[in-house]
Protein backbone atom coordinates (compact mmCIF):
# COMPACT_ATOMS: atom_id res chain seq x y z
CA UNK A 1 0.00 0.00 0.00
CA UNK A 2 1.56 3.33 -1.03
CA UNK A 3 1.87 6.24 1.35
CA UNK A 4 -0.88 8.31 -0.28
CA UNK A 5 -3.41 5.52 0.24
CA UNK A 6 -2.34 5.12 3.88
CA UNK A 7 -2.81 8.85 4.51
CA UNK A 8 -6.18 8.83 2.77
CA UNK A 9 -7.26 5.83 4.84
CA UNK A 10 -6.31 7.60 8.08
CA UNK A 11 -8.30 10.68 7.06
CA UNK A 12 -11.31 8.58 6.04
CA UNK A 13 -11.30 6.84 9.43
CA UNK A 14 -11.71 10.26 11.04
CA UNK A 15 -14.54 11.31 8.75
CA UNK A 16 -17.21 13.42 10.47
CA UNK A 17 -20.21 14.12 8.19
CA UNK A 18 -21.61 16.84 10.44
CA UNK A 19 -18.31 18.69 10.60
CA UNK A 20 -17.89 18.21 6.84
CA UNK A 21 -21.24 19.86 6.26
CA UNK A 22 -20.24 22.76 8.51
CA UNK A 23 -16.93 23.14 6.65
CA UNK A 24 -18.72 23.30 3.31
CA UNK A 25 -20.70 26.27 4.57
CA UNK A 26 -17.73 27.94 6.29
CA UNK A 27 -15.48 27.65 3.24
CA UNK A 28 -18.22 28.74 0.83
CA UNK A 29 -18.32 25.64 -1.37
CA UNK A 30 -21.68 26.65 -2.84
CA UNK A 31 -22.00 27.79 -6.44
CA UNK A 32 -20.36 31.19 -6.79
CA UNK A 33 -18.51 30.89 -3.47
CA UNK A 34 -14.75 31.23 -3.28
CA UNK A 35 -14.48 27.51 -2.43
CA UNK A 36 -17.03 26.33 -4.96
CA UNK A 37 -17.04 22.55 -5.34
CA UNK A 38 -14.53 21.79 -2.57
CA UNK A 39 -15.18 18.52 -0.72
CA UNK A 40 -14.51 17.68 2.93
CA UNK A 41 -14.05 14.68 5.19
CA UNK A 42 -14.71 16.78 8.29
CA UNK A 43 -11.34 16.08 9.95
CA UNK A 44 -9.97 18.55 12.48
CA UNK A 45 -6.79 20.49 11.72
CA UNK A 46 -4.87 19.05 14.72
CA UNK A 47 -5.60 15.53 13.43
CA UNK A 48 -4.37 16.50 9.98
CA UNK A 49 -1.18 17.92 11.46
CA UNK A 50 -0.63 14.70 13.39
CA UNK A 51 -1.04 12.63 10.22
CA UNK A 52 1.38 14.91 8.35
CA UNK A 53 3.95 14.53 11.13
CA UNK A 54 3.53 10.75 11.06
CA UNK A 55 4.11 10.37 7.33
CA UNK A 56 6.23 13.31 6.13
CA UNK A 57 9.53 11.43 6.27
CA UNK A 58 8.40 8.47 4.20
CA UNK A 59 6.15 10.14 1.64
CA UNK A 60 7.99 11.24 -1.48
CA UNK A 61 7.76 14.72 -2.96
CA UNK A 62 6.04 13.24 -6.00
CA UNK A 63 3.40 11.63 -3.80
CA UNK A 64 3.05 14.87 -1.83
CA UNK A 65 2.30 16.68 -5.07
CA UNK A 66 -0.32 14.09 -6.01
CA UNK A 67 -1.93 14.48 -2.59
CA UNK A 68 -2.05 18.24 -3.15
CA UNK A 69 -4.13 17.64 -6.27
CA UNK A 70 -6.87 15.80 -4.34
CA UNK A 71 -10.50 16.91 -4.54
CA UNK A 72 -10.67 16.66 -0.74
CA UNK A 73 -9.73 19.75 1.20
CA UNK A 74 -8.18 17.85 4.12
CA UNK A 75 -5.90 15.90 1.80
CA UNK A 76 -4.61 19.11 0.25
CA UNK A 77 -4.14 20.77 3.63
CA UNK A 78 -2.35 17.70 4.95
CA UNK A 79 -0.15 17.81 1.84
CA UNK A 80 1.01 21.37 2.57
CA UNK A 81 1.62 20.47 6.22
CA UNK A 82 3.88 17.71 4.88
CA UNK A 83 5.69 20.06 2.50
CA UNK A 84 6.25 22.59 5.29
CA UNK A 85 7.80 19.86 7.46
CA UNK A 86 9.95 18.68 4.57
CA UNK A 87 11.14 22.23 3.94
CA UNK A 88 11.91 22.85 7.60
CA UNK A 89 13.89 19.61 7.84
CA UNK A 90 15.75 20.10 4.54
CA UNK A 91 19.49 20.30 5.10
CA UNK A 92 20.65 21.63 1.74
CA UNK A 93 19.60 24.32 -0.69
CA UNK A 94 18.92 21.62 -3.28
CA UNK A 95 16.51 19.84 -0.94
CA UNK A 96 14.72 23.11 -0.24
CA UNK A 97 14.53 23.88 -3.95
CA UNK A 98 12.86 20.51 -4.61
CA UNK A 99 10.21 21.19 -1.97
CA UNK A 100 9.56 24.64 -3.47
CA UNK A 101 9.31 23.13 -6.94
CA UNK A 102 6.76 20.59 -5.72
CA UNK A 103 4.74 23.37 -4.12
CA UNK A 104 4.81 25.54 -7.23
CA UNK A 105 4.19 22.68 -9.66
CA UNK A 106 1.03 21.82 -7.73
CA UNK A 107 0.03 25.35 -6.80
CA UNK A 108 -3.48 24.90 -8.22
CA UNK A 109 -4.17 22.76 -5.16
CA UNK A 110 -3.25 25.62 -2.82
CA UNK A 111 -6.71 26.97 -3.38
CA UNK A 112 -8.31 28.06 -0.15
CA UNK A 113 -7.26 30.62 2.41
CA UNK A 114 -6.30 28.13 5.13
CA UNK A 115 -4.14 26.11 2.72
CA UNK A 116 -2.45 29.31 1.59
CA UNK A 117 -2.02 30.64 5.11
CA UNK A 118 -0.53 27.36 6.34
CA UNK A 119 2.18 27.26 3.71
CA UNK A 120 3.08 30.41 1.77
CA UNK A 121 5.11 32.11 4.53
CA UNK A 122 6.67 28.81 5.60
CA UNK A 123 7.87 27.65 2.19
CA UNK A 124 8.07 30.50 -0.32
CA UNK A 125 8.77 33.15 2.31
CA UNK A 126 11.94 31.62 3.75
CA UNK A 127 13.11 30.37 0.36
CA UNK A 128 12.88 33.81 -1.25
CA UNK A 129 14.05 35.93 1.69
CA UNK A 130 17.51 36.42 0.15
CA UNK A 131 16.54 35.88 -3.50
CA UNK A 132 14.86 37.75 -6.33
CA UNK A 133 11.18 38.28 -5.53
CA UNK A 134 9.86 38.45 -9.11
CA UNK A 135 8.05 35.13 -8.64
CA UNK A 136 5.80 36.73 -6.03
CA UNK A 137 4.94 39.61 -8.33
CA UNK A 138 4.10 37.15 -11.11
CA UNK A 139 1.69 35.46 -8.71
CA UNK A 140 0.28 38.84 -7.72
CA UNK A 141 -0.29 39.74 -11.38
CA UNK A 142 -1.94 36.41 -12.18
CA UNK A 143 -5.52 37.54 -11.49
CA UNK A 144 -5.94 34.25 -9.58
CA UNK A 145 -7.26 34.95 -6.09
CA UNK A 146 -5.25 32.20 -4.38
CA UNK A 147 -1.98 32.94 -6.17
CA UNK A 148 -2.38 36.58 -5.19
CA UNK A 149 -2.98 35.63 -1.57
CA UNK A 150 0.05 33.30 -1.67
CA UNK A 151 2.21 36.23 -2.78
CA UNK A 152 0.95 38.50 -0.01
CA UNK A 153 1.11 35.92 2.79
CA UNK A 154 4.62 34.83 1.73
CA UNK A 155 5.80 38.28 2.85
CA UNK A 156 4.83 37.41 6.43
CA UNK A 157 8.23 35.73 6.68
CA UNK A 158 9.94 38.87 5.38
CA UNK A 159 8.09 40.91 8.01
CA UNK A 160 9.33 38.55 10.73
CA UNK A 161 12.86 39.47 9.60
CA UNK A 162 12.04 43.20 9.67
CA UNK A 163 11.90 43.51 5.89
CA UNK A 164 8.77 45.39 4.89
CA UNK A 165 9.36 46.75 1.39
CA UNK A 166 7.59 43.98 -0.52
CA UNK A 167 4.59 43.98 1.81
CA UNK A 168 4.19 47.73 1.42
CA UNK A 169 4.62 47.56 -2.36
CA UNK A 170 2.07 44.75 -2.68
CA UNK A 171 -0.38 46.53 -0.39
CA UNK A 172 -0.31 49.54 -2.69
CA UNK A 173 -0.79 47.35 -5.76
CA UNK A 174 -3.78 45.60 -4.18
CA UNK A 175 -5.68 48.73 -3.10
CA UNK A 176 -8.13 48.43 -6.03
CA UNK A 177 -8.68 44.69 -5.54
CA UNK A 178 -12.34 43.66 -5.27
CA UNK A 179 -12.16 40.50 -3.17
CA UNK A 180 -12.62 40.47 0.59
CA UNK A 181 -10.04 37.71 1.07
CA UNK A 182 -7.34 39.93 -0.43
CA UNK A 183 -8.49 42.88 1.66
CA UNK A 184 -8.14 40.74 4.79
CA UNK A 185 -4.74 39.38 3.80
CA UNK A 186 -3.29 42.81 3.01
CA UNK A 187 -4.74 44.35 6.16
CA UNK A 188 -3.36 41.50 8.24
CA UNK A 189 0.14 41.90 6.78
CA UNK A 190 0.07 45.67 7.32
CA UNK A 191 -0.94 45.05 10.93
CA UNK A 192 2.03 42.70 11.32
CA UNK A 193 4.33 45.39 9.93
CA UNK A 194 2.89 47.84 12.44
CA UNK A 195 3.58 45.51 15.35
CA UNK A 196 7.27 45.73 14.53
CA UNK A 197 7.53 49.18 12.95
CA UNK A 198 4.59 51.44 13.70
CA UNK A 199 5.95 54.34 11.68
CA UNK A 200 6.21 52.30 8.48
CA UNK A 201 2.59 51.19 8.72
CA UNK A 202 1.35 54.59 9.84
CA UNK A 203 3.12 56.36 6.97
CA UNK A 204 1.54 53.99 4.45
CA UNK A 205 -1.92 54.28 5.99
CA UNK A 206 -1.83 58.05 6.25
CA UNK A 207 -1.12 58.25 2.53
CA UNK A 208 -3.53 55.58 1.33
CA UNK A 209 -6.23 54.91 3.94
CA UNK A 210 -8.95 56.86 2.14
CA UNK A 211 -8.48 54.64 -0.91
CA UNK A 212 -8.35 51.40 1.09
CA UNK A 213 -11.30 48.98 1.14
CA UNK A 214 -12.96 49.20 4.55
CA UNK A 215 -12.13 45.62 5.53
CA UNK A 216 -8.46 46.11 4.66
CA UNK A 217 -8.32 49.25 6.78
CA UNK A 218 -10.09 47.65 9.74
CA UNK A 219 -7.67 44.73 9.74
CA UNK A 220 -4.68 47.05 9.44
CA UNK A 221 -5.63 49.29 12.39
CA UNK A 222 -7.02 46.57 14.66
CA UNK A 223 -4.21 46.96 17.23
CA UNK A 224 -4.13 50.77 17.23
CA UNK A 225 -5.30 52.57 20.33
CA UNK A 226 -8.98 53.40 20.12
CA UNK A 227 -8.61 57.13 19.58
CA UNK A 228 -6.26 56.71 16.62
CA UNK A 229 -8.33 53.86 15.23
CA UNK A 230 -11.44 56.04 15.23
CA UNK A 231 -9.58 58.87 13.52
CA UNK A 232 -8.75 56.55 10.65
CA UNK A 233 -12.29 55.20 10.51
CA UNK A 234 -13.93 58.62 10.33
CA UNK A 235 -11.26 60.03 8.03
CA UNK A 236 -9.86 62.70 10.32
CA UNK A 237 -6.13 61.89 10.07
Amino acid sequence: MNTIVRIQDELKKLENPEKAKSCQKFFQTYKGGYGEGDQFWGVSVPRQRAIAKKFFKEISLQESGLLLSSKYHEERLTAVFILVLKYQKAKTEDEKQKVVNTYLNNIEGVNNWDIVDSSAHKILGPYLIDKDKSLLYELLDSENLWKQRIAIIATYHFISKNKYDDTIKMAKMMLPHKHDLIHKAVGWMLREVGKRDFNTEYTFLKKHYKAMPRTMLRYAIEKFDEELRQQFLIGSI
